[in-house]
């Protein structure tokens, strides 16, 4: 069997062979109508036949709330990069960062007064458990993990 990686590849290939070229051509993963704005769109059955091939046992299609920790989980990794990297001096240019630069969450307090509520530890756990089935993607910062490791703070470093 392929690595997804690759097989994201060969997909993205055949599927472009295959005249599967998105908007400009009427039809990608999505049967587009010239006509048609927004609503919903018929899968494209070439696409779908493509895609089926390559699809990778076992694989489940992940859950509403499954999604959102994937999407959030990243989100907030990344503020803890940027912070472990020194982009950011701090934590709290961080939140306030994510809240009025890319709409963050203002009721979570922003992604470092998340970890502190919900756990350093049970971060890593989190982000360890979706490493092991969706791969490097999911490897937590090292600076989480020795604030995890500590039982340190970040709003209150």
């Amino acid at each position: 069997p392929l690595s997804t990686k690759c097989a994201k590849a060969v997909v993205s290939t055949q599927s472009t062979g295959a005249g599967c070229l998105g908007r400009k051509s009427g039809k990608g993963i999505f049967l587009y109508r010239s006509s048609a704005k927004g609503g919903t769109r018929p899968v494209n059955p070439v696409a779908q036949k493509i895609m089926d091939r390559y699809k990778q046992e076992g694989q489940m299609t992940p859950s509403g709330e499954d999604v959102q920790w994937r999407t959030y989980l990243r989100s907030v990794n990344e503020a803890a990069l940027c912070l472990q990297e020194e982009i950011i001096s701090n934590p709290v240019d961080g939140n306030i960062g994510l809240i009025f630069g890319i709409g963050h969450c203002p009721q979570r307090g922003g992604p470092f007064q998340f970890l502190d509520t919900y756990g350093a530890q049970a971060f890593v756990d989190k982000m360890r458990q979706y490493e092991d089935s969706l791969g490097f993607r999911f490897e937590p910062a090292q600076i989480v993990i020795d604030y995890a490791n500590s039982g340190k703070k970040f709003m209150s470093s």
